[in-house]
């Protein structure tokens, strides 16, 4: 450890003071090592960088794609496709929020291209499909019954007063939410009574954006250093965080894998593994199954039930005592 002499103690008198510096922790001799987060760990959290938006697919009309880019703002990112076959290729390569489709779009491009949407609906169950009406031209009825009988189940018509508002409400929450509110609500019971610091752990594991994938990334999160995490779980007798982590990743690769076009390459690379490989690899370590074997057997909930089963319900006791954070 260096100790730099000179710095003032910021107290008005200038009186030189020892400082210590280690890895982003910076206090004078003899106070309590406190941590602060050096200017690259901040700009990669809360306040450093703009929130990331849910990307939301378009078939749209010229005009239709300004009116949508201009209320996604803030809410959710729209990304304009010309053809149903380049909406299909967005949502297999990406996690999406949405689909939003264009009556009078539909009704230029043809029959086929409502069949599409069917296909899309059947293929992407967990991406919901929005019809958007913003222009009652000729054939917009019959291609509404037809993206009706295509399984589309949502309708908004831009032309009411507040249509255009509705849609950004349709639009501006992010699936990628879900799976942590299906956590937290399936945890609750089992964590009623636990400190905040245990709340605050349980959260950050499926918080988004961005979601952490190293225990180093989830420690950092929380304001506390990556050792003493760890060690604080040993020594309570409780799985380690890297477990925890890693079966919050799984949790989330189930639910993007719940869209059968979706790829097991997509999925690696949303949550960030390094290759649809190291995804296998990860599987098999954790569950003992190939990555084929999970997409068939877990979807999020069995996933999230296995999490609390093994991880949560054995240890509820322990958790409702346990500090990861330390004592206040």
């Amino acid at each position: 450890m260096r100790y730099h002499e000179g710095e003032t103690d910021g107290g008005g008198g200038g009186a030189p003071v020892a400082v210590r510096r280690r890895a982003g922790y910076r206090s004078p001799v003899g106070a309590p090592l406190t941590y602060r987060p050096r200017e690259s760990v901040r700009s990669a959290t809360a306040g450093g960088e703009p929130a990331r938006v849910a990307p939301v697919v378009t078939l749209l009309t010229p005009d239709e794609r300004l009116r949508v880019q201009a209320v996604g703002l803030g809410a959710f990112e729209a990304v304009h496709r010309d053809a149903m076959e380049d909406v299909v290729h967005e949502l297999r390569g990406r996690s999406c929020a949405a689909v939003v489709v264009s009556t009078a779009q539909v009704a230029r491009s043809g029959r086929a291209t409502a069949a599409r949407v069917g296909d899309v609906v059947r293929g992407f169950p967990r991406v919901p499909v929005v019809a958007l009406v913003a222009d009652a031209g000729p054939g917009v009825p019959q291609v509404l019954l037809a993206l009706g009988r295509a399984g589309v189940r949502c309708l908004v018509d831009a032309r009411q007063a507040d249509g255009w508002q509705s849609l950004r409400d349709v639009l501006g929450s992010d699936p990628a939410r879900q799976v942590g509110r299906e956590a937290l609500a399936r945890l609750a019971p089992d964590l009623e009574g636990a400190c905040e610091g245990c709340q605050r752990f349980f959260g950050a594991l499926f918080e988004v954006p961005p979601e952490p994938v190293t225990v180093q990334m989830l420690a950092r999160r929380l304001g506390v250093r990556p050792t003493t995490l760890m060690s604080r779980f040993a020594r309570a007798g409780l799985p380690s965080p890297k477990r925890y982590l890693a079966y919050a990743r799984l949790a989330r690769a189930a639910r993007l894998l719940e869209n059968r076009s979706a790829t097991l390459a997509a999925a690696a690379d949303q949550l960030e593994y390094s290759s649809a490989q190291s995804f296998g690899r990860h599987v098999r370590m954790l569950l003992g199954i190939g990555a084929a074997q999970f997409r068939r057997e877990y979807d999020a909930e069995r996933m999230l039930a296995r999490f609390r089963d093994e991880l949560v319900a054995p240890h509820a006791a322990r958790l409702r005592r346990f500090a990861p954070l330390g004592r206040v």
